[in-house]
Order: C-alpha cells, then sequence, then structure tokens
C-alpha cells in the first residue's frame, strides 16, 4: 500500500417509519422528497470522480419506503393535497398548504423558483398558524395550484431539473401551472425514485461505494440492551421506573437489517453505522454473532475509551494523531476482535454546517488543506484513516445548489491528489492488518458521548415505559399463542410494531433538545406503534396512549435564572461586566453531530445556524428586561431583521421588533376577543436600543403583570420568535424550543430570597 493518507467519507442515510400503522398513509413525506433531492445524486455524482471512493450507510426503513414509493403503493397526505384539483380544495386544504408547503430553505430552495418566492412573500414570512390562517382568503385558486407544484418542484435536486426537459420546462414556466403540469411531475418523482436503489447497487458493483446497514428501525441498541448503559456517561440520569434490558429485541432489528440489505443489494454487509453513533460493550456480542467486521462512531467515545483528550489548536486541528488509527475492541475473553473507527468532528461538522456558508472552492481548498496537514503530521500516513461522518440528505438545503458546486470542487481537488485517497472502508481494512486494541468502548452516542437525547427527560422516560409495558404484554400473548399459527402470526406482526416504537426517531423529538413543526406527528406515530401492538394481540390499548406525551404547552425555566434586580443602561451596548450578571438566561446548544444544532427552526429543512446566541431577560420591580446577542461570527450585524415577543399569559400579547443595525422600532399589541381574533396596537416600545447587542425593557403595568402599587407576583409566560430579515437570511428560530418560557414576576421580597454571595 502506498504512503498516501486513507480518506473515508461515510454518508449516513436515514428516515424514519412516516408510515401509519393503522391507516398506512405517510404523515410526512421527507423519504419522497429528500429521494427526488439527495439519494440520488449523493451517489451519482460520483460516475464524474471514479477514484472517489466512498461508504454509504442506508438504513433498511429508509429503503423499506423508497421501495414502496417506487411501487406507487404509498400514500402521504402532502401528495394527496398536491394531486387534488386546486378548484376542489377546502378552507382547511388551504391552510396546510400555506402552513406546510414553504417547509424548505428560503435562499437555496425558494428564491431561485420566482413564483415560489412570490408565494411567500404574500403568505407572510413568519408562518404563524393565525397569520397562515388569515392569508388563505387572499390566494386564488391559481396561486393555490402553482403552491401545490413549486413545493414539490423545489426539493427536486437542480442538476436533476436540469438534465430533464420537462422539469426545466416547469421551472421555466414560473407560474400559471395546470393540473396536467401537477400530474406530470408527480410521475418524475417516481421515476426519480426508482432508480436510487439500482443505482447504489451498480455503484457497488463497480467498487466505488461500499454499502452499509443499521438495525432495522435505527434503535439505540445499547438502550435496548440495557437502559443502564446510560448511567456510565451521566451518573445521576433520570432513568424510567423499569429497567429496560432486552438485548433480543437489538439482535433481532440487526438481524432483520442485514437480511433486507442482503435481499437488496446480493450481498451481506461487512459493516454497520450504530444508529447515532450509539455504542457500549454490551452491544458487542450482537455484532460478533452476525459476522459485522467493522462499526464506526465519534472520537469523544475514543477518547473516553482510552482516558485521553483529543487536544485541537485554535483552528480545530487535532494536535495527537491517535484519532486516525484503526482500532479493535472484543467481547471479551476471547472474543472475535472488531474493528472500529471513530470520526473527525471537527471535519465532518464543517461540512455539515460551516462550508454552506462558504463559496465552494474557498471551502473545498480549506477542507483539502486541513487534510493535508494532518498527512504531514503522520510518519505511516497509509496506515492511518481518516474518517468523516455524517447524514447524506440534510446538511445540503443549507448549500446553493443543493451543495453540487461544494462537492465538485471537493472531489476535484481530491482526484489525484498525491497525499490523499479516498477509500471504501472495506477497501482500507483488507489493505492493512495494523489494529490497536482498545481495552473497552465507553457507552456513548455521536452526541456529546452520551445517551441524553433518548432517555433521561420525562417525556422520553415515559416513552421507555411505554414500550416496557407493551413488550411485557407482548411476551404473555406469545407465551399463550402456543402452537396457533394464526395467533403466531399475530404475535409477528405485533413484535414488528414493538421494534418500529424503539427507533430512535420518536426519542429525538422528546425532551427539550429538539423541535419541529412535525412533532404532534413523530408523537402521534410512536403512540400508533404501541396502540397497534396491543389491537394485534387482541388486548385493550392502555388509555394513556390516547394521550399525547409531548405537551406543547410546557412551561420552561432554564438552568440560569434572575438572581438580582438589573439596571441595564439602554446603550445597545454590553456597558460593563455586571450590568446583566444577575439576568437569567436562554443559552443556544450547539449539539455535535449530524442532526441539529441550538434552538430548533421554525421551519423544518431551514438549518442554518440562525443569528442569536442567547437572550438573557431580568427585571426591576417596574420593568421586564431583554437582550439579545448576536452569534459572535455575524456581530457587527447591519442587516434588517426581527423579533416577536409572544406573551401568553396574562394577556395575549405581542411586540414586534424590527432591527437595522443601530436602528431599532419596537410596537405593541394585544389581541382582540375570541369573536372579534385581531390585533390591535396599543402604543410603541420607549426602552430599546440596538448596536452589538439588543436591549428593550417593557413595563410590568403594560403586560397587566402588576397591580396598581406594583406589588408584583404572578408569572409570565412567553416566547419569541427570531426571524431572520426579509429574505430569510438565518432563517427562523424560536426560543425556547418548545413550550414557553415562565417568567416569576419579582415581589419587594424578591432579593431577599436571592442574595448573591
Amino acid at each position: 500500500m502506498g504512503e498516501r493518507l486513507n480518506i473515508a467519507f461515510i454518508w449516513h442515510m436515514h428516515q424514519p417509519l412516516y408510515r401509519h400503522p393503522f391507516t398506512g398513509e405517510y404523515l410526512l413525506p421527507w423519504v419522497l422528497l429528500h429521494g427526488t433531492k439527495d439519494y440520488y445524486d449523493m451517489v451519482s455524482i460520483l460516475e464524474e470522480f471514479p477514484d472517489i471512493h466512498q461508504t454509504f450507510n442506508l438504513v433498511p426503513s429508509l429503503i423499506e419506503q423508497i421501495e414502496e414509493y417506487g411501487s406507487g403503493e404509498a400514500r402521504d397526505k402532502y401528495r394527496s393535497l398536491t394531486l387534488k384539483p386546486a378548484s376542489e380544495l377546502t378552507g382547511e386544504d388551504k391552510k396546510f398548504l400555506l402552513f406546510h408547503f414553504f417547509q424548505a430553505n428560503r435562499d437555496n430552495m425558494i428564491r431561485p423558483l420566482p413564483g415560489y418566492w412570490e408565494l411567500l412573500s404574500k403568505r407572510g414570512f413568519s408562518g404563524e398558524p393565525d397569520e397562515v390562517g388569515e392569508a388563505a382568503r387572499f390566494f386564488t385558486e391559481e396561486e393555490f395550484r402553482d403552491l401545490q407544484l413549486l413545493f414539490n418542484l423545489a426539493w427536486i435536486d437542480p442538476w436533476i431539473r436540469e438534465a430533464d426537459p420537462l422539469l426545466m420546462r416547469l421551472v421555466e414556466k414560473e407560474r400559471g401551472y395546470t393540473e396536467e403540469d401537477k400530474r406530470s411531475l408527480l410521475s418524475k418523482q417516481i421515476e426519480i425514485i426508482n432508480r436510487i436503489i439500482p443505482k447504489y447497487a451498480e455503484m457497488s458493483e463497480k467498487g466505488v461505494v461500499e454499502l452499509t446497514t443499521s438495525p432495522y428501525y435505527h434503535p439505540i441498541m445499547p438502550l435496548l440492551c440495557d437502559s443502564f448503559s446510560a448511567r456510565e456517561a451521566v451518573p445521576d440520569i433520570a432513568l424510567p421506573k423499569e429497567r429496560f434490558s432486552n438485548p433480543a429485541d437489538a439482535a433481532a432489528q440487526l438481524r432483520r437489517g442485514i437480511e433486507l440489505h442482503t435481499r437488496t443489494f446480493g450481498r451481506r454487509p461487512t459493516g454497520i453505522w450504530p444508529p447515532e453513533g450509539s455504542v457500549s460493550m454490551g452491544m458487542l456480542p450482537l455484532l460478533e454473532e452476525e459476522r459485522i467486521g467493522w462499526f464506526a462512531t465519534d472520537e469523544d467515545i475514543l477518547a473516553r475509551s482510552l482516558g485521553r483528550q483529543i487536544l485541537r489548536d485554535s483552528d480545530g486541528a487535532a494536535k495527537e494523531m491517535f484519532l486516525y488509527r484503526p482500532y479493535s475492541v472484543r467481547t471479551g475473553g476471547e472474543g472475535t476482535p472488531i474493528t472500529v473507527l471513530f470520526r473527525d468532528r471537527v471535519l465532518s461538522d464543517l461540512i455539515g454546517f460551516e462550508y454552506s456558508r462558504w463559496e465552494p472552492e474557498a471551502a473545498a481548498a480549506d477542507f483539502i488543506k486541513r487534510l493535508t496537514g494532518i498527512y504531514d503530521s503522520l510518519e505511516k500516513p497509509g496506515e492511518h484513516i481518516v474518517s468523516i461522518i455524517l447524514d447524506g440528505e440534510n446538511a445540503w438545503e443549507s448549500y446553493r445548489n443543493d451543495g453540487r458546486d461544494f462537492l465538485r470542487a471537493m472531489y476535484s481537488a481530491l482526484t489525484g491528489h498525491p497525499a490523499l485517497r479516498c477509500v471504501r472502508v472495506d477497501e482500507f481494512l483488507s489493505e492493512t492488518e495494523s489494529r490497536e486494541e482498545l481495552p473497552g468502548l465507553f457507552s456513548g452516542s455521536w452526541i456529546n458521548h452520551n445517551f441524553r437525547v433518548w432517555i433521561g427527560h420525562p417525556e422520553d422516560n415515559t416513552a421507555w415505559d411505554y414500550i416496557a409495558g407493551a413488550r411485557e404484554a407482548l411476551v404473555k400473548a406469545s407465551g399463550s399463542a402456543g402452537s396457533d399459527p394464526g395467533a403466531l402470526k399475530m404475535v409477528e406482526a405485533a413484535r414488528d410494531e414493538l421494534h418500529a416504537a424503539e427507533g430512535s426517531d420518536w426519542f429525538w423529538w422528546y425532551g427539550d433538545e429538539h423541535a419541529s413543526m412535525s412533532d404532534g406527528e413523530f408523537d402521534a406515530l410512536f403512540r400508533a406503534h404501541l396502540t397497534k401492538l396491543y389491537d394485534l394481540i387482541k388486548v385493550e390499548p392502555p388509555t394513556y396512549l390516547d394521550v399525547p406525551i409531548i405537551s406543547a404547552e410546557r412551561g420552561f425555566r432554564p438552568a440560569r435564572l434572575p438572581t438580582a434586580f438589573i439596571e441595564p443602561v439602554f446603550d445597545g451596548e454590553v456597558t460593563n461586566y455586571y450590568e446583566w450578571l444577575a439576568a437569567g438566561r436562554l443559552e443556544r446548544t450547539y449539539v455535535s453531530g449530524a442532526m441539529h444544532r441550538g434552538p430548533a427552526p421554525a421551519v423544518e429543512g431551514d438549518r442554518k445556524a440562525g443569528l442569536i446566541h442567547c437572550v438573557s431577560y431580568g427585571f426591576n420591580l417596574e420593568t421586564l428586561f431583554f437582550r439579545f446577542d448576536y452569534l459572535k461570527e455575524l456581530t457587527p450585524y447591519e442587516r434588517e431583521w426581527s423579533f416577536t415577543i409572544n406573551f401568553l399569559h396574562p394577556n395575549l400579547l405581542r411586540l414586534n421588533v424590527r432591527v437595522e443595525g443601530k436602528e431599532a422600532r419596537g410596537t405593541l399589541y394585544t389581541r382582540g376577543t375570541e369573536e372579534d381574533d385581531t390585533w390591535s396596537e396599543l402604543g410603541a416600545l420607549d426602552l430599546l436600543a440596538a448596536g452589538d447587542v439588543v436591549e428593550l425593557g417593557i413595563p410590568f403595568k403594560d403586560l397587566g403583570a402588576a397591580p396598581e402599587g406594583g406589588e408584583g407576583g404572578g408569572e409570565l409566560k412567553l416566547f419569541i420568535n427570531v426571524e431572520g430579515g426579509v429574505g430569510g437570511e438565518g432563517g427562523l428560530e424560536r426560543w425556547p424550543a418548545k413550550g414557553f418560557l415562565v417568567v416569576d414576576v419579582p415581589t419587594e421580597e424578591f432579593e431577599r430570597y436571592n442574595w448573591m454571595v
């Protein structure tokens, strides 16, 4: 083997099961839409670069749904509403279209289609449900027809559109589409979907890509094996009432995933991507039993397995090269060693989150510079491998031209590079026998080396308890089924529903970490799978399955609460260190990983990092104060943007603020009665300043939160929507991501009970 450094791109392609177990309808359209935008072009681009060998992980639940869409049997509400003649749309249909059919990146997917951008401008950029409902009456039948088509057209990769005469005709038409245009477009979607699996198979046969799998429904394997594994990273984590320890479920999901993969592509996978990079010693025997040769996870797992830090310089480059070795780990005793690779998080996250803001050539040059820096630091680069692992679909909405310009620039620079070569993982492993054996494997995921996203929050733990109860009922039904073929068939069908409910995605949206426009659908699907399980084994489902686990009205108090009265100076600057020291604070949480960063975008698919780093809040007896800090890399921020503070209690009020550099203006509005659902202006905001930060103050009496005399007491409930300007720069953000912020209105006794040392 030569002395070029090995570069392994591992693209993880994943969607949960969106099909409702009772109706058979897909509640969300993301398999179809990512299928026409990402899955086909991500592998087909390699035809231009045959020396760029890569690894793709295709989750079985994704393959199943791609095949069902390709067969024409899949039904989803979005597709059904697109097919429905615009003349027959009901009022509810129109509201659904206006609310959901702009779920696309504004700058990179909506703006390039002028007719689509005009429709968004007409609807309004906030996306608030009541404003959307109000806008519906101003749209014509023709405009709704255009929206039906343009939403689907925007989700087709620009490269695919440019190569197809029908699609280009629709792009160039811009508006005034016909019902026949819609039908033609939807037929084209299925045509594209049917190219996906054959293209991966073809590129695998050519040796350009390696294909790997995951357990069928993408469960967190360590938690299925033993929920107590969450305590290794977080010893004091709150766990569900019952310890969940069912490695047989993880084994069955892994086995079934391998079977589907083998049936689809004609060969067994040699490697897997453990869902969410989640690993533990307890899952290793399952991999050994299925003859899995390698798996991969995050660099933090390596650091904690070795008890060593991965130190990096100010530019994010690793100072020590042990990250780039192939390792092995045994199940114990004389167990077969399994190879494990660890991803470089910085390199992976640069592609996933940062390079979308760069010019493609500059981003590619920076990436190559970082890789050659690693090469220069190694004595034997040919024995090392740099693992770059991230989702293969989610990043590209934030890139111009769906990321193709960047990928072309990067692949062009890598092709024929004298120091670097792109390899399949199995290709590299077959060429080197060198492995450093780990003493053990730390239990955690690729998100903060723990499992907090999927267990520990009351919502997560409730879901685990529901699964445990359903599994217990299933075991009883299995025992009483005997040898009755009909009963056994129902038990197996119920077991499949259990496995679907064990998927990681439902837990992703439980808790405070993440939020989307579709939280309710994810919650409903999780509970429907368990309800179906009980239905199949002819046991009355528990009534709690009828009640959402997610509480949209959940109150939130941040970890950092106000501790004393503050008296800020309204100058748009951080006047001194102590000015806001005693304030409460909503923090932007940067979650290193492939799915999410920070406060959830208000629009699914708009994954830009946003504008605001944190929101501070505090008060004196008379006034509530807020401070908005920009992301460091955006300061100073001169472009126009806006935010709305939505007060839910004790009165329905809105404070709308528009900011442009050092200019800011704010207006307070009140909502009318239930019979008169309009907003009336109460007056302009006096305490407001913008500069390096935005500072504002609202008298408690204007909020109806302090009676005459200023005695205070009680609560305020509110949430904040941040809108990144008329052009959508920065996207939409919601603070907090779910529910509402609870602010305790202070009394004169506040400081006495909250004194600081």
